[in-house]
């Protein structure tokens, strides 16, 4: 009796040390224990996301690779399995598990290792978020005592959701919806039961057993998950038995990139670093954009192949390097491979080392495709590049084109060989480069954004960053004013040489018409599509240089970009492609200035909306009364929401967050609608539409001898009446622009070199390539139009011409067609013009004194 006495007095005693000691050292430990209750409001560590308009995605930034999950997400079999391996009885402790302790200390005495673990999934998680990975007794403790925290703060549920999200799972893959993506490319729900158990298998060292880094030890550890499962009756014996034979095929997967938009991502990236700071790139946030995925992939197609084509008719530069000459040892395999490692690939360009050249063929070693052959019919446009001007003679043999040992590009083509193989061609990284953009006339809403020929290979934006001069893109805006001064399509101007002498500069300026052919008294109508400089000049002139100047900054133009001159009317004023399809929107639409924007709306990782773009947009039915707004007439004007590089997220509205950054605020009453303001009238723009038409389908009656074309022409091709445009070429054909509209698009292509001092050339026709029917100067026809027509064919498929709609106050007369007033007659000299109530011809053409018709009243050649 005395003997337990003692015995209940010493564990009484050991109790009280126990729990003394216990307490001391939480009360020790605790200034530095962290609040636990910030786990109940937790932000995890999530890339953000770009997707376009169509929910496909564009691009992902962040280190971390996270995609967040409910617990009801995340398949039973993933939990049962991470369970088994790593907390058997998570549902029973309260943050700690002696049993488990004692088990694993029972382990290490036996055994003289750490062979089992002893944290339970709730110590892991106060060990991930708040401690450090050191082994060290206090950090223990710690580990306990906050784990204690968080059974009392949260559900056994919120813990393990929390948990099967934050943990490391190796790959940069953090959480088991990004580790199903990064090793199998799959969806959670979309596992095998094999999988699920490799990735439960990973806590227990992620950086090694993972089975990209070691396909054995993850067959292993996953094989011991499996046996766990079996043992706490997740699984049946049959279900192991499957599940351990099923092979283990994985390897590492990117984020799938769906859409080719690198630039627009750069875009959306700089807007969301700049309102919500660096916590952007962590934030899980989901940018959606206004980017329509097919619209995107077709204007890169177009602009990339375009820039292409126009590179190759001008000549092969030869191989971008000599790994090795005649005589010397050829590269091995290995040697290959290891080169091509380090060098780029631009979208479907890929670097290639050619080892064998027969008489009209090529063996090359091509990166990620092994031994390839270029055929004839992938090389023979490959003549000698000489200079801008000139090429050399069309090759015969391939010999001529490349030689053995030469790292070279090639390009995968859509047509195939009698194997059903694809054919691969010769190409070459172009000197030259482009941009192609497209937005919704209607609301500024950018539809496809291409800054040049590869992000990889230039970061630099030519669409918003790159100000170029635009030729004769600025007409439309020149005849524009003329309209608004009381001009009409009919009135004629002398399309003849001018010689102005310029007594500063003691020399006359002579511009000249290209080509330098000159039709004397031409109608308006005419002088646009033809796209005649003499009488934009001239219309310039009638007008005046500073009304021209100020009305052009109604289309947003900056006054500072445009000259104070009269080369204005032939396009040296400078502008960006984004700056110039935005003015081109006023005349497709009906007069109203839109600002082009990018930004839709932004989520949250859950899915809550935390901003949305609220565009100003055209009205076209039951308008609030417009006066236009010619408050941008006498200065130069930034428009709502527009950054830096000319394009916007529509009507940003910002509040301050917490201490540490500014935000985007969502406005629930945002969906109000805001009108973009009308700054031409509605019959001004509707006749600068009819002079684009005129571009692409000149006009008159080809079988009657009257037909003419204007420099558009080559856009016939799509077989629609309901598209307009203008070429743009500037002197020496420095810059080659295609500007113009569809119904319920607008769309500009570019194609120049980025040093100014460069032009784009002139080119013979090669005698290999019948189907090349492009020579002589490039310019906008030439150079930037095939772009646009080939984006166009593929925006329009689905979409059925429309009908024109003539505005109130447009009134249609019957016109002679040499002097532009009104005729009787109903032959081939006749036509209907369209015209602003008020402004049509009087006079008859019978009655006319043509010996005064074309000159002024004091005796000159010009008219006006």
């Amino acid at each position: 009796m005395k003997f337990i006495k003692r015995l209940f007095l010493f564990s009484l005693i050991c109790m009280v040390l126990g729990v003394s000691t216990i307490f001391g050292f939480y009360y020790y430990v605790k200034p530095e224990l962290p609040d636990v209750a910030t786990l109940k409001d937790v932000q995890l560590q999530t890339p953000m996301q770009v997707f376009s308009k169509d929910g496909k995605l564009i691009a992902q930034f962040g280190e971390k690779r996270r995609i967040p999950l409910k617990l009801s997400d995340i398949p039973p079999d993933l939990i049962h399995a991470f369970l088994a391996t790593e907390d058997n009885r998570f549902y029973e402790h309260y943050g700690f598990d002696p049993i488990g302790i004692t088990r694993a200390a029972f382990a290490v005495i036996s055994s003289g290792s750490a062979s089992q673990g002893a944290s339970t999934i709730t110590q892991q998680l106060a060990r991930n978020f708040f401690l450090s990975n050191e082994k060290k007794i206090m950090r223990k403790i710690k580990e306990i005592f906050i784990a204690v925290h968080i059974e009392q703060l949260l559900t056994k549920d919120e813990i393990l959701e929390l948990y099967l999200n934050k943990i490391y799972l190796g790959y940069r893959s953090y959480g088991v919806g990004a580790a199903a993506q990064v090793y199998f490319g799959k969806n959670v729900k979309d596992l095998t039961l094999g999988e699920m158990a490799m990735i439960a298998g990973l806590p227990k060292a992620p950086s090694t057993m993972n089975p990209i880094y070691s396909l054995s030890r993850a067959t292993h550890r996953r094989n011991v998950v499996l046996m766990r499962m079996l043992d706490e009756h997740y699984i049946t014996q049959a279900q192991y038995e499957s599940a351990k034979a099923e092979p283990l095929v994985a390897r590492y997967h990117v984020a799938e990139i769906e859409v080719n938009a690198p630039y627009v991502a750069e875009l959306a990236r700089a807007w969301m670093v700049e309102h919500y700071g660096e916590d952007a790139y962590t934030s899980g946030m989901r940018v959606t954009t206004t980017i329509q995925s097919d619209l995107q992939n077709a204007a890169h197609r177009s602009a990339i192949n375009n820039l292409i084509a126009y590179d190759q008719r001008h000549g092969y530069r030869g191989a971008e390097k000599v790994l090795w000459k005649t005589g010397q040892p050829a590269f091995t395999q290995e040697q290959m491979e290891e080169y091509l490692t380090e060098q780029p690939i631009y979208d479907d360009m890929y670097p290639a080392i050619v080892t064998d050249v027969a008489q009209q063929s090529a063996t090359v070693w091509v990166k990620n495709h092994g031994t390839q052959t270029i055929p004839w019919d992938g090389m023979k446009w490959a003549r000698r590049f000489i200079t801008d001007d000139r090429q050399g003679d069309a090759p015969t043999n391939a010999h001529e084109i490349m030689t053995a040992g030469e790292q070279i590009w090639v390009r995968q083509r859509d047509e195939t060989q009698a194997e059903n193989q694809p054919i691969w061609h010769l190409s070459q990284v172009p000197n030259a480069n482009t941009a192609f953009v497209a937005m919704n006339p209607e609301d500024g809403a950018v539809l496809a954004l291409v800054g040049g020929f590869n992000f990889i290979h230039s970061k630099f934006n030519r669409v918003t960053q790159s100000i170029r001069q635009v030729g004769s893109g600025i007409k439309p805006f020149i005849y524009s004013s003329a309209i608004d001064d009381g001009l009409t399509l009919a009135t004629l101007v002398n399309d003849a040489p001018i010689n102005k002498w310029d007594q500063s500069q003691g020399t006359a300026w002579r511009p000249k018409n290209s080509p330098p052919t000159y039709r004397g008294p031409t109608r308006l109508r005419i002088g646009l599509a033809q796209s005649k400089n003499v009488m934009a000049i001239r219309v310039l002139r009638a007008v005046g240089l500073e009304r021209v100047r100020h009305y052009l900054t109604r289309f947003g133009f900056d006054l500072d970009n445009l000259p104070h001159s009269e080369t204005i009317a032939l396009g040296a004023g400078s502008l960006s492609p984004m700056k110039l399809v935005q003015g081109y929107s006023v005349f497709a639409n009906g007069g109203y200035s839109v600002d082009a924007y990018y930004i839709d709306h932004v989520e949250d990782p859950f899915g809550t909306l935390v901003y949305r773009s609220t565009p100003k947009i055209v009205c076209h039915d039951q308008c609030p009364d417009q006066d236009i707004d010619e408050s941008q007439d006498q200065s130069s004007v930034t428009p709502s929401g527009e950054n830096e590089q000319g394009i916007g997220a529509a009507d940003i509205h910002q509040n301050p967050v917490g201490d540490e950054h500014r935000s985007p605020r969502f406005n629930e009453h945002s969906a109000d609608v805001q009108y973009a303001p009308r700054v031409i009238s509605e019959q001004n723009a509707f006749l600068v539409r009819e002079m684009m038409y005129s571009n692409i389908w000149g006009g008159g009656n080809w079988q009657e001898g009257t037909g003419w074309n204007g420099t558009g022409w080559r856009a016939q091709k799509l077989k629609r009446r309901d598209i307009g445009g203008k070429t743009g070429t500037t002197n020496d054909s420095k810059d080659a622009w295609y500007n113009g509209f569809a119904p319920g698009i607008v769309a500009s292509a570019w194609v120049g070199f980025d040093s100014h001092n460069r032009d784009l050339g002139r080119t013979t026709k090669n005698p290999n390539l019948d189907d090349v029917p492009i020579s002589g100067g490039e310019s906008g026809a030439k150079t930037a139009e095939p772009a646009w027509i080939d984006f166009m064919a593929h925006a329009l498929n689905d979409v059925p011409p429309h009908e024109k709609v003539i505005p109130k106050h447009i009134v249609q007369v019957r016109i002679d067609r040499e002097t532009g007033l009104l005729t009787t007659k109903t032959d081939g000299s006749a036509m209907f013009e369209y015209f602003i109530q008020g402004t049509e011809p009087k006079e008859y053409v019978q009655d006319a004194v043509t010996n005064s018709l074309y000159t002024s009243p004091n005796g000159g050649e010009e008219l006006f």
